[in-house]
């Protein structure tokens, strides 16, 4: 069973280059540009919130069937679009663990996903592999995020519990390295 996939596009970036733009283009999920059209039930991917799209989290998308929104915003702005956004929808806020990015303009840096790789990796994570593979495969460097990131998401996807995912983080990646890292960009 596929997993509604929607993003909130805020308009930030070039909609020729955006990967949610393109994906709706496609068929692959609903873009919505008010706060107001977005589902009433299920989970935002917001990388601020604190608390870690887990195993605990998967049931609200397969079986509640809730949606599973991005927020599409450009990283410049994403503290007052994620203050703005979450002031507004009841949906469930969850960040992402710690995996790479494939796209070109955010290459190799931790967690600088693009909406595309996010809603991919939470449909990876909720055992919809086909779903995320298919998400990404329509962009160039799409398989390329896979492959990058091949290991933690399927130690991810099999982790039973949202504080195992959490954990499992620091045997792929040097946290307090990469923290470093992310203050100089």
């Amino acid at each position: 069973m596929s997993i509604k996939l929607h993003s909130l596009w805020l308009a930030q970036d070039d909609p020729k280059k955006n990967t949610a733009v393109i994906s709706s283009k496609r068929g692959d999920i609903t873009l919505h540009k008010r706060i107001s059209t977005l589902p009433k039930s299920g989970i935002i991917l917001e990388p601020l919130c604190g608390k870690v799209f887990g195993p605990e989290d998967h049931t609200i998308l397969t079986q509640k069937k809730g949606s599973l929104v991005g927020l599409d915003c450009s990283w410049k702005h994403i503290e007052i679009s994620v203050d703005r956004v979450m002031r507004q929808t009841r949906l469930q806020p969850r960040m992402l663990p710690l995996l790479l990015a494939a796209n070109p303009v955010n290459w190799g840096k931790p967690s600088k996903l693009t909406t595309i790789e996010a809603l991919a990796t939470a449909t990876y994570l909720a055992g919809n592999k086909s779903q995320a593979k298919s998400l990404l495969s329509r962009f160039s460097w799409g398989n390329r995020f896979i492959e990058l990131n091949y290991e933690p998401l399927e130690a991810y996807s099999n982790a039973s519990s949202s504080k195992e995912l959490v954990d499992l983080q620091f045997e792929f990646f040097d946290i307090e390295h990469l923290r470093g890292a992310n203050d100089e960009s």
